[in-house]
C-alpha cells in the first residue's frame, strides 16, 4: 500500500469531518484491512494506543491545562494586563502591545494558544472597544498573540515534541524563550505601525492611563505581584533543577489554586468541582489523538515513510537553506489542515532525521516545528484560535483571519529568523 494512498484516506476522513482522532485510528487500520500481510494488526495497534499514552510527561500536560483553568477562572489576565497597561497606556500603540505582553505572560501559565486567546481576550476586547479601538483589529491582535502561548513555556506542544523526539522537555522550555519573545516583539511593531497609521482616541486612552496611576504603582504592582510570581515559579524551579517538567505542573496547579481561592478570593470552593471538570473535558480529546497518532506514527515506520520521505526530499532538493525552506513549507501547510498534537507525532519521527543530517539540532528544529504550527493557530480552515476570537467577538472567522494577515506576515518574519539563525533557539542552552 503507498504512502500516498495512506494520506489520501485521512484527509479524505478530514474532509468528511470526521473527529480527529477518529480519522488517525481508522487511517491507521487501513493497510491491513487493505492487505492481511501488513504487520500492524488491529490487536498491535491497540497496544501502540495504549502504549502511547502511558507515559508519566503526558501528566504534564493535564496539570497545565488544569492549571491553565484556575488562572482563567480566577482572573489572573486581568491582573497581568493591568502592570503593562501601567506603563504602556499612553503610548502609541500601547494597549495592543499590553495585549501581546498578556499574552506572552498568560502562556508562561496556561500553555495553550486557544486557552491564552479566550482569557486574554474576553478581559481585554471589551475593554479595548471601550477606548476606541476597532472590533476587527482587536479580534485578529488577541487570536494571532494568544498563538504565543504555545511558544513561551511551558508550551504542550513542546511536551508533546519532547515525547515523540526523546529530547529534553526542559531543554525545549528554554529554547522557546528568546524565539517567543522575538515574535511578539515582531507583534508589537506592526500594532505600533498600525496604530500610529489609523490613529487612537488619544482622550479615551488619557482617562484609563491616569485612572490606572490614580491607583499608584504599587498598589498596582501589589495587586498583580502573584500573577507575575507564577512563571517564575513554574519556569524556575525547572531551570534550576529542582522538579520536572511534570512536577513543575503539579506545583503550578498547587500555587493558581490557592492565590485564586485564598489571596484573590477570585473563585469559590464550589467552583472547584467544575474547574475539574472542565479540565478533563479540554485534556480527554487531546488523549484520544495521541494515543490515535501513536498508532499511525508506528503504521508510518513500518512503511518506511521517513525514509522514503527522507529520500525524496534529500534527493530533489539539496542544500541545508533550500531543504529548510521546504519543511517550513509543508509545516505551515500542515498547520492549516492539522491539529497540533497529531501533526507533531505523525512528522516528527519524518523530519527529525532529516533536519539532523544535515546539521540541525534537534532543539532547534523543534522551535521551528512549533512555531509554524502555531501559526496554523490562526490560518483557515483549522485556526483554533480564529474560532475563539469569534466566539468572543462575533466577528466571522474569515474577516478575523483578512485582519490577522499583516500579523501573521510579521510572525513569518520571525519564523525566517527563527529558522536560520540557531542562536536565536540555543542560546540560552549553550
Amino acid at each position: 500500500m503507498s504512502l500516498l494512498l495512506i494520506f489520501i484516506i485521512l484527509f479524505f476522513l478530514l474532509a468528511l469531518s470526521i473527529p480527529i482522532s477518529i480519522s488517525i485510528a481508522l487511517t491507521s487500520v487501513a493497510p491491513y484491512l487493505l492487505d492481511d500481510t501488513f504487520p500492524a494488526k488491529t490487536t498491535f495497534l491497540i497496544r501502540q494506543m495504549v502504549g502511547g499514552i502511558d507515559s508519566y510527561p503526558l501528566l504534564a500536560i493535564l496539570l497545565f491545562v488544569l492549571s491553565g483553568v484556575f488562572m482563567a477562572k480566577g482572573g489572573v489576565s486581568q491582573k497581568l494586563f493591568n502592570v503593562f497597561s501601567y506603563f504602556l497606556a499612553n503610548k502609541t500603540g500601547g494597549l495592543p502591545c499590553a495585549v501581546i505582553l498578556t499574552c506572552l505572560f498568560y502562556g508562561a501559565i496556561s500553555g495553550s494558544g486557544p486557552a491564552t486567546t479566550a482569557a486574554v481576550g474576553s478581559m481585554t476586547i471589551p475593554l479595548l472597544l471601550s477606548l476606541g479601538y476597532d472590533l476587527e483589529f482587536c479580534a485578529a491582535l488577541v487570536s494571532v498573540a494568544g498563538g504565543l502561548g504555545v511558544i513561551i513555556p511551558p508550551s504542550i506542544p513542546f511536551i508533546i515534541f519532547g515525547m515523540a523526539s526523546n529530547v529534553s522537555v526542559g531543554d525545549l522550555f528554554i529554547a522557546g524563550i528568546i524565539p517567543g519573545i522575538l515574535i511578539g516583539l515582531c507583534l508589537m511593531v506592526y500594532a505600533v505601525f498600525r496604530c500610529s497609521r489609523t490613529g487612537e482616541d488619544k482622550d479615551k486612552l488619557r482617562a484609563h492611563y491616569d485612572n490606572l496611576h490614580k491607583q499608584g504603582f504599587f498598589s498596582v504592582l501589589k495587586d498583580s505581584f502573584f500573577a507575575l510570581l507564577s512563571p517564575v515559579i513554574i519556569l524556575g524551579s525547572i531551570y534550576g533543577g529542582i522538579t520536572t517538567p511534570t512536577e513543575a505542573a503539579a506545583i503550578s496547579v498547587l500555587y493558581s489554586l490557592i492565590i485564586s481561592l485564598f489571596i484573590y478570593k477570585t473563585i469559590k470552593l464550589s467552583e472547584i468541582y467544575s474547574i475539574f471538570i472542565e479540565a478533563v473535558r479540554t485534556y480527554s480529546p487531546i488523549l484520544f489523538i495521541l494515543a490515535a497518532a501513536t498508532a499511525f506514527g508506528r503504521v508510518l515506520t513500518l512503511m518506511q515513510a521517513p525514509a522514503v520521505i527522507s529520500d525524496f526530499i534529500t534527493s530533489t532538493f539539496s542544500g541545508r537553506v533550500s531543504i529548510l525552506i521546504v519543511i517550513n513549507v509543508i509545516l505551515l501547510f500542515v498547520g492549516m489542515v492539522m491539529d497540533t498534537s497529531p501533526a507533531i507525532l505523525i512528522l516528527t519521527p519524518i523530519f527529525t532525521p532529516i533536519v539532523e543530517a544535515i546539521g540541525v539540532n534537534p532543539i532547534h528544529f523543534g522551535v521551528i516545528m512549533i512555531v509554524n504550527l502555531a501559526i496554523g493557530y490562526v490560518t483557515p480552515p483549522m485556526g483554533v484560535n480564529l474560532f475563539v476570537g469569534s466566539t468572543l467577538t462575533k466577528v466571522p472567522v474569515v474577516t478575523i483571519a483578512k485582519n490577522a494577515v499583516p500579523f501573521i506576515i510579521a510572525f513569518i518574519f520571525a519564523l525566517v529568523l527563527i529558522t536560520f539563525i540557531p542562536e536565536i533557539s540555543l542560546l540560552l542552552i549553550n
